[in-house]
């Protein structure tokens, strides 16, 4: 009954895989120095969060490995993330306070959608070395579709699997290309500072931001908006 009332209300929680419900953004920027450093790229924290963070793969090799043929790309950033699912198996930990945020979202019958930009393999393996692969509705994968991040697509599509409306939903992000990608889609979105700062986040568009999911002025905001 609670969930029919909810999911009738139009409302969801969409969240971001990648330096949102787990920290791995320091693994990721280790892994491309590793594939991307002998074709003469080195990035520190702030040129990954500028350059790399939140991108498809597709964009990445058209940026930084604009001599090699597409094929060849596609070969270099699959062994990049080939080395990235080395580095954080068994290396999985939620940010704080998100498994309690899901408990209570079931609870209350609100359906949560995972959108992502990152391969299916990756995506699938950090929902699984979590523990939450049931806990989504639906998974949304950015190059599966015509446009990823920062095009809103991918989240249109998590709204339109679950039958919620934007204004009434809200979404939780880590980078750039993904809080443009939430509100361009007209979802009030929350930036997760794992790597960017308030500044950064709100700036890109989101509404407000927090360090992980025990903040207590996130859980305020979200009590009023899904009314739980």
């Amino acid at each position: 009954m609670i969930e029919a009332k909810t999911e009738a209300m139009g409302r969801a929680l969409l969240f971001d895989i990648d330096g949102t419900l787990a920290d791995t953004d320091p693994l990721h920027l280790k892994a491309f120095n590793q594939v991307l450093g002998p074709h003469g790229h080195v990035f520190d924290h702030a040129r990954f969060s500028r350059e790399l963070q939140g991108f498809a793969n597709v964009a990445i090799g058209e940026r930084f490995l604009p001599d090699e043929a597409p094929e060849r790309r596609a070969l270099i950033l699959d062994e990049k993330e080939e080395v990235f699912r080395t580095l954080v198996a068994g290396q999985i930990a939620p940010l704080p306070g998100l498994m309690a945020l899901l408990d209570r979202a079931d609870a209350a019958g609100i359906p949560m959608v995972a959108v992502t930009n990152a391969p299916r393999l990756n995506a699938e393996l950090l929902l699984s070395g979590l523990g939450i692969t049931h806990r989504f509705r639906a998974l949304v994968i950015g190059a599966e579709l015509s446009h990823g991040k920062p095009h809103p697509l991918p989240y249109q599509e998590g709204l339109r699997f679950v039958g919620a409306r934007a204004e009434a939903s809200i979404a939780f992000e880590d980078s750039r290309t993904g809080v443009q990608s939430a509100a361009a889609a007209g979802i009030p979105t929350i930036g997760i500072r794992t790597s960017l700062s308030h500044v950064d986040l709100v700036g890109a568009g989101a509404v407000t931001s927090a360090s992980a999911f025990d903040d207590p002025a996130l859980l305020a905001r979200l009590a009023s908006a899904m009314a739980w």
